[in-house]
């Protein structure tokens, strides 16, 4: 019986990365490594396999069903880190007397979901965290929408092009409460928010009521919709309340913090994860043809989740794909001007030591070179170079080692000068 061919293609929902998309991967991670160095976070990272009860902990039994877990050869209940917000907790938490804070930490972690794969979203992504913890102030979310609006800013997107749209979830709780909500019934009404234009009213609706609320009180849910600004919400509550003054604030620094531009108010932002506690963001493309391109918040319980003391914190995660997609839309790839320096190639294993020799000389002056690895002829070489995308390109032939000078051609604008050999 002939076997069945074996797929070429990746596990659904993941990725290869093929030296172009490597090139776009490695850009977006530039450009993130680089905003946070200017805002003086630090990188950390952590193993990607993590003990299945801290994440059952974080999210709830459920998580099982969303995630990759499995069990080890020892019986081990484990999971391929679906975020890395639980694995920061762990590691705060178990040196929590060593560090001073507040901390500003970052890093690049690789995550997986089992979920459908959909336009925007995959089972693995890259995703870029932020984190600050133990600052109470508000100072905190403006460095951390600041950083992700510097990575924008040095990726090419214009800032006419996107919105960071804040609000906060204690302020929402507050309006329930305007409402005569229960608070008993807070968190569901959080999580139909947060499904506001991924599903239709109707459902939304639906999903209230499975949670207990009777027609009365959905509508005075939808009511919150109405409000479309912080005044708007201070209206409604008949005062400036702590978590208003708050969002306030956060709006009167991001003017001098050079970014106010991107900042609007939108109440329908609560963010889906429980452990959110107050100010909450979440960037989208002007035309809102993408998902989310970030999202974060305050956590104020980060390490008595897991069985620390309680220590106040802000994050933001922000993934690469739905990134890539936007800057693709837009023409914004930031590999599409990828070049590499030199190429060298030689005619004969006659000129292969010079080769090598001027190879490590041109290494050893900071250039990226690469050399061929067996003769060819010079039509094939520069061919093979200026398809590979050098700027430059040295062939050496006989006549150039009997001169001890080679020629080095400038593959954009076809101009050549001489080059010592020695």
């Amino acid at each position: 019986m002939a076997s069945t061919p074996l797929s070429l293609s990746p596990p659904r929902g993941m990725r290869d990365f093929y030296p172009e998309a490597m090139r776009v991967r490695n850009a977006v991670f530039d450009a993130w490594r680089g905003a946070a160095a200017r805002f003086g976070f630090e990188e950390y990272d952590a193993c990607v396999v993590e003990n299945l009860e801290l994440l059952q902990r974080k999210a709830g039994e459920e998580i099982v069903d969303q995630i990759y877990a499995f069990r080890d050869k020892s019986g081990r209940n484990l999971a391929l880190r679906p975020e890395m917000t639980p694995t920061l907790a762990r590691l705060v938490a178990a040196r929590r007397q060593a560090l001073a804070l507040p901390l500003k930490w970052h890093c690049i972690a690789q995550c997986f979901r089992y979920e459908r794969a959909t336009r925007g979203r995959k089972r693995e992504h890259y995703q870029w965290n932020l984190d600050i913890l133990g600052e109470p102030s508000v100072a905190a979310e403006n460095e951390i929408v600041g950083a992700a609006v510097c990575a924008l800013d040095a990726l090419g997107l214009e800032r006419s092009a996107y919105r960071v749209h804040v609000s906060s979830r204690a302020l929402v709780g507050e309006l329930l409460d305007r409402l005569e909500v229960p608070p008993a019934h807070h968190p569901a009404v959080f999580l139909a928010l947060d499904k506001l234009g991924k599903l239709e009213e109707p459902k939304i609706r639906a999903l209230l009521s499975d949670a207990g609320l009777d027609a009365s009180a959905i509508a005075r849910v939808f009511e919150l919709l109405n409000v479309a600004s912080l005044d708007d919400a201070e209206a409604l509550l008949g005062r400036r309340t702590p978590a208003a003054a708050r969002l306030a604030a956060l709006f009167e620094d991001a003017e001098p913090a050079g970014y106010q531009e991107v900042l609007t108010f939108d109440i329908r932002v609560v963010r889906g994860l429980a452990y959110y506690t107050g100010i909450v963001f979440e960037g989208f493309d002007t035309a809102r043809d993408f998902r989310a391109i970030f999202g974060g918040g305050r956590y104020d319980n980060l390490l008595a989740d897991v069985g620390g003391t309680s220590l106040t914190g802000v994050g933001l995660g922000f993934g690469d794909v739905v990134i890539a997609e936007l800057l693709a839309a837009r023409g914004r790839m930031p590999a599409a001007a990828a070049e590499r320096d030199t190429a060298v190639g030689f005619m004969d294993v006659a000129q292969r030591r010079a080769a090598l020799r001027l190879a490590a000389r041109l290494r050893a002056e900071g250039r990226s070179v690469d050399l061929a690895l067996a003769p060819e002829k010079a039509r094939s070489f520069f061919a093979r170079a200026g398809k590979q995308g050098f700027r430059e390109a040295v062939y050496l032939g006989p006549d150039d080692l009997r001169n001890g000078t080679a020629r080095i051609k400038d593959l954009r604008n076809r101009t050549e000068r001489p080059l010592a050999l020695d």
